[in-house]
């Protein structure tokens, strides 16, 4: 009997029209150019403007474009997972209110929130309905309105984070390809060094916790880094060897976009050159839920059936992880 598995049939992005240049950031705070390419690798991030716009807006969009390239009606869709860090508010999930916003009706929902690995868990996740049987087309959102929780005082995280969204549909085939495999780990003892530290059941907000400015983005650099350097490349590595996958089969690397320096040892350990790597962070910064799959929406028209792909995550929890997957199309012959 066939093993049916999950494809990525399509996917739709959206990224804000407003950019958040370095030079303007360095009017806001103590920053330059200079010291933001060289850290960290990135020249502009995306804003995300306009009273009452939120995470799910963009999610919308993302999903709108998607329907439009599959030719998929959103009463087809059956599951819709949002892999998100910012939702619109606690509940109900910015899945259902996205939802809401495409028109999609007879579909279940709800969010993932793995930290920067929120898509590769959603991903995952998402392929084990479709491979089950019990669901035929399954949206997976990776959407973020960052700026919503950056602080924009403090130098060392506000030039790293932008806003965008991007989704992929996932439907049930029986050809070769399609999510062939994924290795998902976290470790708790990493909270410490990533984390808001109030607005949830631990700290509640309240005018002192608004104060103190508790309700942005806290990191420790260096560990980060370290943890980040060493685990998102050792689950690639690991990714190859467990299939035979070598630097000359592997078509692309899609890394998350956190920090140029930790996409480059990811690449150099795994022996693969630059031009296999999909790298946009130095326009979109670090989109959180949705550098993975905004990379595939960019470098969709490259793409072809059968394209051996790796994407790789680190994020807060500490969370990683990497998946296997081979393409399913062309992507320059999908509808646009």
């Amino acid at each position: 009997m066939t093993k049916i598995k999950a494809a990525i049939t399509g996917v739709g992005g959206y990224v804000p029209e407003y950019i958040l240049t370095n030079d303007e950031l360095s009017r806001m705070v103590d920053t330059s150019d200079e010291w933001i390419m060289t850290r960290i690798g990135i020249k502009e991030r995306r804003i995300l403007k306009g009273e009452g716009k939120a995470t799910s807006d963009m999610g919308a969009e993302a999903v709108k474009q998607l329907l439009h390239k599959t030719g998929t009606k959103p009463e087809e869709i059956d599951m819709i997972i949002c892999a998100v860090v910012t939702p619109d508010m606690l509940f109900p999930a910015t899945a259902n209110i996205i939802a809401d916003k495409t028109n999609i009706r007879n579909a279940f929902g709800y969010d993932m929130n793995a930290g920067c690995s929120s898509f590769l868990y959603a991903l995952t996740a998402a392929s084990k309905f479709v491979e089950s049987g019990s669901h035929k087309k399954v949206i997976v959102v990776g959407a973020d309105k960052m700026s919503s929780i950056v602080d924009y005082t403090d130098r060392a995280t506000c030039p790293i984070f932008g806003d965008g969204a991007a989704a992929v549909l996932l439907e049930p085939t029986p050809a070769p390809e399609g999510v062939m495999d994924a290795i998902l780990q976290s470790d708790g003892v990493g909270r410490i060094h990533l984390h808001q530290k109030a607005g949830g059941s631990l700290k509640p907000p309240t005018h002192s916790t608004i104060d103190a400015r508790e309700h942005y983005i806290y990191q420790e650099g260096q560990p980060v880094f370290k943890w980040a350097v060493s685990k998102m490349a050792d689950v690639s590595v690991e990714m190859m060897e467990r299939h035979g996958i070598t630097s000359d089969t592997l078509n692309w690397l899609v890394p998350h976009q956190a920090n140029m320096r930790i996409i480059e040892a990811t690449a150099n350990r795994m022996g693969i050159r630059k031009d296999q790597v999909m790298i946009n962070i130095q326009r979109f910064g670090n989109t959180t839920s949705a550098t993975l799959p905004l990379c595939l929406w960019e470098w969709e028209p490259q793409l072809r059936k059968g394209d051996n792909i790796i994407l790789a995550a680190f994020g807060a929890g500490f969370t990683w992880g990497s998946l296997y997957l081979k393409w399913a199309y062309d992507g320059d012959k999908i509808l646009k």
